[in-house]
């Protein structure tokens, strides 16, 4: 008799079903039960079925599976009748959860078919598809200890949940039109179907409607109708910061967008992410959908629900085949999960469609890019959370709380990082408290106990004293982190890379070791210390928090004379002499290396955007402009005060806008792969990592990289960690273990 234990992505994905069949069709006998950080396997047979169970255990696993080790031992043999899934029995480990998944063709497939029992079921499902991670209490997993635990299973779905022969077999979600979830209109009496026409019917006549999804509340209007767009707009104060539209199929995305061979994948994936894609021109897509830049997040349909909102055989004649699909939540706040959330937050929609299945972890779309035909993940959450990377090292367990901005955390154990789910902005309260209850629940979840906690260092981050009050409670140490230095080591950690390393760390804000604000960083480091070796031209930002968003203040510490920034209008006269007398006298002002500012500065210089309504705006416009451009540029710069110089002149010259921003971007790649070099040279090193949300700017990101390897340098990039703080709390959880 053979014991197996099988290591990874192994429950929530079909695995025990698929393995109680191929030990039947190799003639076998035994069990196969969830242990809770692993699949055990007792299996009983001839030599030669033994053997092709084992191959077959491989090389036939399920899709969403990922096995990761199978550890096989010798006993003694015993008498089993038969080979059967048994009762889950908890053992500690190693946990592998894995996240939700988009629905499957199979079940699409039934989903639509008149002679199927879920006929038009919201939330049809199988073993190889839907709500995994956002649905679990604890493990194992199974139904019990899930939320659909609250919906007693209808005769047939137990036939079908307990028949080996079954796609439904051990299919923890389970359920159909005649048990389990329902959709519902809230403050109405609509259910089930008619809810769903409802909504259809709403959104088709120009409404909006929040539609409640495996991770949280989308807010859904007709991505083609202007005024219902601007009507979203206005009722999220959200003037300008694109929104991610769901097309109904493939050919769709393709009529408005440039699809390439290696997006379709990842757009068609189980994951089903936002992928960032280049518009085509004369498109149908309303243009205040993404105004003033070139790429539209898209993403196709994930959820039964989705597909009931595209298809539902009603009597509309037409209906929207792409819809805006944006996060519901007001601004600033974590996504809605709740009803009575959604009825408070979401009174200037004209329906809200909800049901009455429990989301236990938020889960927000996530989102992608790609650079030089590889994936760049820039938010990391549905699909994809909490899928652990591997960084061999590790001495310790860890929480990494992460950082202000796009916060997400990280828990740490037997050198597996575990990435949380996508949290938001954690500047005021409310996120705060989603993130602590997020914390416990994943702790919980992952039955990591934390030896150490580890955080930024910037002294007035909330994220900050939440750690030091976890920290507390918990009774282990706090290791504060330099911002910069989490960037590469996360870098660092998804590839896996252990030796030094020339890491730049270029983004918006970070604490920095002097007192100052860092972005623009070079550093000469391994995992356990860093030299700040160079850094870009320090600056004054003058005018606190209002400096980030208004790009023309930084314009204003380069340019220097009022006459040249009346000349290129970047603001009003009383606002111009009010700033230029902070940057002479250094009142209100904070001396800056950002690099983020840096792309404020020069949009705001070419006119292409001063005042930024969403983080990142500026430079997202600038990047669109530089875009348009098809000239090429060579020359080389020994600082950044010269690149903006040569920039100024070529403005007042009357140069091209859309040709000055391809310049800029083509002159701070130059600059970043000379010094990369210079530093290389002296240390002996030969592999440059680049992180920071600077990065995500694809063409500074293909460009730098192309310098890079024209001087004979090895270039580390993110794919699936975003590199934005985002990623952050990956770079302070490898410290906190390796230290």
């Amino acid at each position: 008799m053979l014991n197996i234990k099988v290591f990874g992505i192994v429950q929530g994905v079909g695995f025990r079903p698929f393995v109680s069949r191929i030990a039947v069709a190799n003639n076998l006998r035994g069990t196969v039960a969830n242990r809770g950080s692993y699949v055990e396997i007792f299996a009983c047979g001839d030599a030669d079925d033994l053997k092709n169970f084992l191959a077959a255990l491989q090389a036939e696993a399920p899709e969403r599976s990922a096995i990761l080790n199978v550890q096989t031992s010798e006993l003694p043999d015993e008498y089993f009748a038969d080979f059967r899934i048994v009762e889950s029995v908890h053992e500690a480990g190693d946990i592998f959860v894995s996240p939700d998944i988009a629905i499957c063709d199979k079940c699409a497939a039934e989903l639509f078919d008149p002679t199927n029992r879920r006929y038009l079921h919201p939330f049809i499902n199988c073993t190889a598809c839907g709500a995994r991670l956002t649905i679990l209490k604890n493990m194992p997993y199974d139904r019990e200890r899930t939320s659909m635990s609250e919906f007693p299973m209808c005769d047939a779905c137990a036939e079908e949940y307990h028949n080996p022969a079954s796609r439904r077999y051990d299919a923890q979600p389970i359920c159909c039109n005649d048990c389990g979830c329902e959709v519902y209109l809230l403050n109405s009496n609509l259910r089930g179907h008619d809810a769903i026409k409802s909504a259809r019917k709403i959104l088709a006549e120009g409404g909006i409607v929040a539609i409640k999804g495996i991770g949280g509340f989308h807010l859904a209007c007709d991505a083609r109708n202007v005024d219902a767009v601007r009507r979203l707009r206005d009722s999220k104060t959200r003037p300008n910061k694109p929104f991610a539209v769901m097309f109904k199929d493939i050919a769709a995305v393709e009529r408005e967008c440039i699809l390439n061979a290696a997006q379709i994948p990842f757009l068609d994936s189980p994951q089903k992410p936002i992928v960032l894609l280049q518009k085509k021109i004369g498109g149908s897509i309303a243009p205040n959908v993404a105004p003033h830049i070139n790429r539209l997040g898209v993403m196709l349909p994930y959820t039964p629900l989705h597909l009931l909102i595209f298809n539902f055989p009603d009597e509309l004649k037409a209906f929207p085949d792409a819809l805006i699909m944006t996060s519901g939540n007001p601004s600033g706040v974590p996504i809605t999960i709740d009803d009575a959330d959604a009825v408070k937050n979401f009174d200037f929609c004209d329906a809200i469609l909800s049901n009455d299945r429990k989301i236990l972890l938020r889960a927000d779309d996530s989102v992608m890019d790609f650079i030089d035909a590889r994936p760049s993940m820039i938010r990391r959450s549905r699909g994809y959370a909490p899928l652990p990377i591997f960084y061999d090292g590790g001495k310790r367990s860890a929480l990494a709380v992460g950082g202000e901005l796009k916060n997400t955390f990280c828990l740490a154990k037997n050198n597996l990082l575990y990435a949380s789910p996508h949290i938001g902005d954690a500047g005021n309260l409310q996120t705060i408290e989603v993130l602590e209850a997020s914390i416990r629940r994943m702790s919980d979840l992952l039955e990591i106990a934390p030896d150490v906690v580890a955080c930024d260092l910037h002294p007035r981050y909330r994220t900050t004293a939440l750690a030091e009050e976890l920290a507390a409670k918990l009774g282990v140490p706090l290791i504060k982190i330099q911002h910069h230095y989490a960037h590469v080591l996360s870098c660092m950690a998804e590839n896996n890379f252990h030796d030094a390393v020339i890491g730049v760390a270029f983004d918006g804000t970070g604490y920095g070791d002097d007192g100052t604000i860092w972005g623009g960083e070079f550093f000469i480091c391994d995992a356990n210390r860093y030299e700040r070796a160079a850094h870009i031209d320090a600056f004054k930002q003058a005018g606190g928090d209002k400096s980030a968003r208004e790009g023309w203040r930084i314009a204003l510490a380069f340019v220097e004379d009022l006459d040249v920034a009346r000349k290129l209008e970047l603001a009003d006269e009383q606002n111009l002499r009010g700033v230029k007398f902070l940057l002479d006298s250094g009142i209100n002002c904070v001396t800056s290396t950002s690099a983020g500012r840096l792309f404020d500065a020069a949009s705001a210089i070419l006119g292409v955007c001063k005042v930024s309504t969403y983080e990142g705006e500026a430079a997202m416009r600038l990047q669109a402009a530089a875009e348009r451009s098809t000239k090429s540029f060579r020359a080389g710069f020994a600082s950044t005060t010269e690149l903006f110089n040569e920039l100024l002149r070529r403005r007042l010259d009357g140069e091209d806008v859309c040709d000055l921003a391809r310049f800029f971007h083509a002159g701070l790649a130059e600059y970043t792969a000379q010094v990369a070099e210079d530093l290389s040279l002296r240390a002996g090193l030969k592999t440059v990592a680049l992180s920071g949300g600077v990065f995500q700017n694809s063409l500074l990101s293909s460009l730098t990289s192309d310098k890079l390897r024209r001087r004979g340098l090895t270039v580390l990039r993110h794919e699936l960690i975003p590199p934005n703080d985002g990623g952050l709390c990956i770079g302070q959880a490898v410290y906190a273990t390796q230290n």
